[in-house]
């Protein structure tokens, strides 16, 4: 008999598919089926490599790997102890032999590439070191990123100033500004989120409007100025600011070199970010050092997606030299004049956010200059839209792959104007926060765009390094689903061979701080971590096929996203109702598919049936007159909660004009006012309802698919919170079938009622539960269905199987019956069956056979996966392992074994379900030596009835640790590349974490009843 680990492999072997560039919903790519995801819909795993000197049959081992669980191939990132920043290259290894792009390099890549190949996978690569964000280059390459660094002096009170201009030879000079400064204020920023972080001063001015000056054009080629300003009075002053350009120099490799001859020798650079200069260092870089000796080939064959991670560029204004063009080119006029008003918070709004600029400076003017500082920002990201529209070429045309980026991530820009640029864009749960409104503000403008693909760093938690449990997982990628991404790459997978002055459990990428590390190292790798990620599969298979179809459009601008959106949870009214809502931005009202056909907004694409604008938005005059288009076509529109706000653009003279404007829009036919909290009620009298109508008394998020091709409509139901009863009701006829993700199984839904062309399906969902419901008038083709249904079901009845050999066959419990059984074909049960059932009874008396996971007597050898040993207890309860004398401190994997006497005494029974507390890590299930299939792990229960047999049955249960506590108790002697855990740095060692089979398991019996066909 085949091991089902060789089986998996076998399948993914087989549904690989050849790479394309078609990066549109509904692409006629190979899916593979719902039960079997092709590789190329499968989660990947995000892999850290140390540098290319580790050991090449390892890291194919590790690949090979990631397919045994499930995954469908890895993001391969050279991560170099996150370039360099987290101690630099450890003793023994040379980084300028073994860097990124090397001859060493180069042959790791292949053999990574081979990997793939071998094991029917797909391959996504970071396109430079570390978070990919550079390469290689020579420091004069001006492809490199660009600083704009502001300098400023004050004129003297005589208003005369003579002399070079302040921080001449600080780079080449772009602009210098005078303006009056009519007061000054002095503040102090908020202590930022980075250990060690100081709180920062800064200085805010205000200006003058109509003093500010561009004098440029008056300074010497050797940076001598003569100036004469008017004479000033009650403490007002002059002042001038220089700005200049220059290189950066910032690398995302970083290391110390002997030998510069070689471009490898200067570690790697950060690209210019703002222009098509800069990917083409990139690509340059790629074509002559990496891409040649038969890997372009092998690259085309097996490879998948480019990848840049979010850019943690680090500035003092966000810049490239073509900026002032694009910049007149875009808005008509020179930003020289305006630079000072720039130079506050436009670097990286993340990372430096606690170092915005020492100067802030304000006009006297209605908008205070916000409306040149949003134009600044528009202009960046015409910039940025150029460079990441070069790599999307690059990969499409000479790779014939895709490019995925987690788009001007950090940066100051509209993030979803930008969102469309890219094949495949992503986010990221670390950033994003697991906010399902954040993300549906990110999935709305790539459905607009078509993407067939929204991608996520899955799973990067701070203080979680090796006790990330797998139920916090599933959380995550459930709260993404519901927020419109469909595919993840899980964070991360690790070396598992030797590294330098690196101790077992081995290289451990950010120095056990962020989540995860895994591995075969990690005891859930082989006890159940392919049962999550073929529920990922699955869950992602569905998302990503067909089309996603979208209710309503919510209006966003921001000239800079803050992408946990403020940690706003959303309109209540529409979610409790269940309309499904994404947010865009204005400037994806220039998509091709931004058009109004019938009333609906992108017809082919999302199907938008309104347009909502919240009181708060910010309108763009150019937003406003296209949202009266789309009315005038016959959209919906509707004003919510008040007047929407003017965007600020240049000296904003406009807002005059954009008041008449939105008046206009107020009288225009399909456009309607009301308050925020009664959106849902307004769209409901314009007989705009759900497609998945949502009646709870919990919080449940829904999505809605159509595949034209196979038929088939999904609806995918998310319960965010506890556990919940209600209905969903959606304008379908077709027949509904439960698609299981844990197992892979299809199969007719019971109990439904159909009213004037509506189903109506009753669920009843655990915290964290999904359930994914298909419609299709052809799957009865392929599956089973009974010729009826029913409209009302007892609670007793625990489940049902049903075949057309044996009938529907009902699973009738103790429970007492509560209704009766009523069938669409006018069939009436007031008393199923005239036995009694057995009782549930829990199960006790349970043996855990404890299999501890220790380091190995020579600490420095990480290639072992762990000196194992078993010791036994005998359990009164199933309590965590750290109320277990001798697990305390123990990782590893419990075996919990007991019996029980089938059938019961007392009743009838002809089968059982076994039923589990909702499962926090992995968990298997064994009864008599046979494996039950994967549980649910939100409402973790199963079928036994076809394991059990007469006497004493065995059940064993297989419940993996997490390898913290052990870990815990030894971390003063553990190191990744030279370095210690940075908890002995920073402090905060959390404490221990509960592990094993905690609570009751209970046994409900069952008999069944044939109720026909």
């Amino acid at each position: 008999m085949l091991d089902p680990i060789c089986v998996l492999l076998l399948l993914v072997l087989f549904q690989v598919g050849s790479s394309d560039t078609n990066d549109q919903a509904g692409a006629p790519i190979d899916y593979g089926s719902f039960k079997y995801p092709s590789a190329r819909v499968r989660a990947r795993f995000r892999y850290w490599l140390p540098d290319s000197s580790v050991d090449t049959v390892t890291v194919q081992e590790d690949i090979k790997s990631a397919a045994s669980v499930g995954a469908g191939g890895v993001e391969f990132v050279p991560f170099f102890n996150y370039g360099g920043a987290l101690g630099g290259q450890p003793k023994g290894t040379d980084w300028s032999t073994y860097g990124f792009g090397t001859p060493a390099f180069q042959k790791m890549f292949r053999a990574a590439l081979e990997a793939h190949k071998d094991a029917g996978l797909v391959m996504d690569f970071a396109l430079g070191p570390n978070q990919g964000q550079g390469v290689p280059a020579e420091p004069d390459d001006e492809g490199l990123q660009w600083d704009l660094t502001p300098l400023s002096i004050i004129i003297p009170a005589n208003g005369s100033f003579e002399g070079l201009v302040p921080g001449w030879g600080t780079g080449q000079l772009v602009a210098l500004v005078s303006a009056q400064v009519l007061s000054t204020r002095e503040f102090s920023s908020p202590i930022g989120t980075v250990p060690g972080q100081e709180p920062t001063s800064y200085s805010q001015l205000i200006l003058k409007y109509d003093t500010l000056m561009d004098l440029t054009d008056g300074v010497s080629s050797y940076g001598h100025v003569s100036l004469k300003f008017p004479t000033v009075e009650n403490g007002l002053r002059y002042q001038l600011f220089a700005f200049y350009q220059h290189l950066t120099l910032h690398k995302n490799l970083d290391f110390t070199s002997n030998n510069t001859r070689k471009v490898f020798e200067n570690g790697s650079y950060a690209v210019d970010h703002f222009s098509t200069r800069g990917a083409k260092t990139v690509t340059r870089f790629w074509d002559e050092h990496i891409l040649t000796n038969g890997v372009k080939e092998l690259l085309m064959e097996v490879g998948n997606y480019g990848w840049e991670d979010s850019m943690e560029l680090t500035s003092n204004i966000c810049w490239t030299p073509s900026l002032p063009s694009i910049f007149y080119k875009k808005y008509g006029y020179d930003v020289k004049r305006y630079l000072p008003l720039i130079m506050f918070g436009n670097n990286n709004i993340i990372i430096q956010k606690n170092e915005p600029g020492s100067i802030q400076c304000l006009l006297d003017t209605y908008d205070q200059g916000a409306g040149y500082v949003n134009d600044f920002r528009g202009a960046l990201a015409e910039g940025y839209k150029r460079y990441i529209s070069h790599l999307t070429s690059w990969t499409k045309t000479s790779l014939n792959l895709q490019m995925s980026a987690q788009v001007s991530y950090n940066l100051p820009m509209d993030m979803g104007a930008l969102i469309p640029s890219v094949s495949a864009p992503e986010c990221e749960s670390l950033g994003f926060e697991d906010n399902i409104n954040a993300y549906r503000h990110f999935s709305g403008p790539a459905n607009l765009g078509g993407k067939r693909v929204i991608s996520n760093e899955m799973g990067a938690v701070k203080d979680k390094a090796y006790q990330y449990l797998l139920s916090d997982l599933l959380l995550s990628v459930n709260r993404a689903l519901a927020g419109g991404v469909n595919q993840f790459v899980l964070h991360g997978q690790s070396f598992t061979g030797d590294y330098y002055e690196t101790t077992w459990p081995g290289y451990t990428a950010f120095l056990y701080l962020f989540s995860e590390l895994y591995s075969k190292k990690q005891p859930s790798w082989a006890n159940g971590f392919s049962e999550v990620l073929n529920y990922i599969a699955r869950a992602q298979y569905t998302q990503q096929i067909g089309i996603p179809k979208t209710d309503v459009a919510i209006y966003h601008k921001d000239s800079a996203t803050d992408v946990t959106f403020s940690r706003e949870g959303g309109p209540t009214a529409l979610i409790k109702n269940g309309y499904i809502f994404t947010y865009l931005s204005p400037d994806n009202f220039a998509l091709p598919q931004a058009y109004v056909r019938k009333g609906v907004l992108a017809p082919n694409g999302p199907a938008y049936r309104a347009l909502v604008i919240p009181g708060t938005a910010n309108m763009t005059l150019e937003a406003v007159k296209k949202v009266r288009s789309y009315a005038l076509s016959g959209l919906p529109v509707i004003l919510s909660g008040g007047t929407p706000n003017y965007y600020m653009s240049k000296d904003s003279s406009n807002k005059d004009v954009f008041g008449k404007a939105i008046q206009l829009l107020k009288t225009t036919q399909n456009v309607y006012s009301t308050s925020s909290e009664l959106v849902a009620d307004k769209l409901a009298s314009l007989g705009l309802y759900p497609r998945v109508k949502i009646q709870s008394n919990g919080t449940w998020y829904p999505s809605w698919r159509e595949d034209e091709r196979d038929g088939i409509d999904y609806a995918f139901i998310f319960c965010d919170g506890p556990a919940s009863t209600g209905h969903i009701e959606v304008a379908s006829m077709k027949t509904p079938y439960y698609f299981n993700p844990w197992t892979g199984e299809r199969t007719p839904v019971l109990q439904y009622q159909r009213d004037r062309g509506h189903t109506l399906i009753p669920l009843t969902l655990s915290g964290n539960q999904t359930v994914i419901i298909a419609f299709s008038s052809k799957l009865h083709k392929d599956i089973d269905t009974p010729t009826f249904f029913a409209t009302q079901v007892p609670s007793n009845i625990l489940g049902y199987d049903y075949s057309k050999a044996n009938g529907m066959l009902l699973h009738v419990s103790a429970r007492k019956s509560d209704t009766p059984l009523v069938l669409s074909n006018g069939q009436h049960y007031d008393k199923l069956t005239k036995l009694r059932p057995s009782e549930a009874f829990e199960l006790s008396n349970w043996t855990l056979t404890a299999e501890h996971w220790e380091a190995p007597q020579n600490l420095f050898d990480g290639s072992v996966i762990a000196v194992k040993h078993n010791t036994t207890h005998s359990l009164k309860s199933l309590s965590s392992w750290t109320s277990i004398s001798g697990l305390v401190n123990a990782s590893g994997v419990g075996y919990y074994t007991t019996t029980m006497s089938w059938p019961p005494i007392d009743g009838c029974a002809e089968g059982a379900y076994i039923v589990f507390p909702p499962i926090k890590h992995t968990l298997h299930v064994y009864v008599n030596g046979q494996r039950v299939p994967p549980l649910d792990y939100a409402a973790p229960k199963a079928d036994i009835g076809g394991y059990l047999k007469e006497g004493q049955n065995e059940v064993v249960v297989v419940v993996p640790t997490t390898m913290w506590n052990y870990l815990r108790s030894m971390f003063d002697k553990l190191k990744s590349g030279g370095r210690p855990p940075l908890y002995t740095v920073l402090g905060g060692t959390p404490g221990l974490m509960d592990n094993g089979l905690i609570g009751s398991v209970e046994v409900v019996p069952y008999i069944t009843e044939n109720i026909g066909w």
